[in-house]
């Protein structure tokens, strides 16, 4: 039985062809493809730092743990090692753990869904991005896992790749519009304004809040 530490000893592999461009990386573009957590994340922390400053300091956590992703991601489809899934699978838990533990609504989703809270522009906009795109990457998961033999045929190897560009953008999406949810509850002398970066009026950004209340302490 080979080492959890061992190259290939995970019983997931996924469709791109292994070793292709180094004897020490398996998968090379769903290795790579985990480059933009590094990116997304800081920049997250920056964005809504004037938020996590009014709401909690625990979001910086949040965030770090989504870099965690990608770093244990990278790690798992370097080696396609057993410990590199189970901390690819691990961090994910985590990640969602936090993120539920912050900005899950005290009243329940039943409320939520019964409310008129749907009714805010903004947040149907965010979740309608957050489903379109969350859609589109287990698409490419499961087309990755379930096609491979197709996908092979066509040399084209990509669709993991495509789950981790297209995922890493599904989670900012997602997490604002939690916290859009959680202000009702948690900071209701404080309007939120959803932002983009780099720029509000694009087709496609980076989405954040922005706080437009007074300046009074939480």
């Amino acid at each position: 039985m080979p080492s959890i530490f061992a190259y290939q000893s995970s019983e997931l592999d996924w469709c791109e062809t292994n070793f292709q461009y180094s004897e020490l990386v398996a998968e090379f573009y769903n290795t790579f493809t985990n480059v933009p957590f590094f990116i997304f994340g800081p920049l997250m922390m920056f964005l809504m730092h004037p938020y996590a400053q009014r709401r909690s300091r625990y979001i910086y956590i949040v965030w770090v743990l989504f870099m965690v992703i990608g770093l244990f991601s990278m790690y798992f489809h370097m080696t396609l090692s057993f410990l590199g899934q189970l901390l690819d699978e691990i961090a994910i838990l985590w990640f969602l753990g936090s993120a539920y533990g912050i900005w899950m609504p005290r009243c329940y989703f039943p409320s939520f869904l019964g409310g008129n809270r749907t009714s805010n522009r903004e947040l149907r906009h965010l979740i309608e991005v957050c489903v379109v795109l969350w859609a589109a990457a287990l698409t490419s998961w499961i087309s990755d896992r379930l096609h491979c033999g197709f996908w092979q045929r066509i040399h084209f190897f990509y669709l993991h790749s495509i789950w981790h560009v297209l995922i890493s953008i599904t989670f900012p999406y997602g997490m604002v519009a939690m916290a859009l949810v959680d202000a009702n509850y948690e900071m209701p002398g404080e309007t939120l304004k959803v932002r983009y970066w780099p720029r509000d009026g694009w087709p496609v950004g980076l989405p954040y809040v922005e706080i437009r209340g007074d300046d009074k302490n939480c």
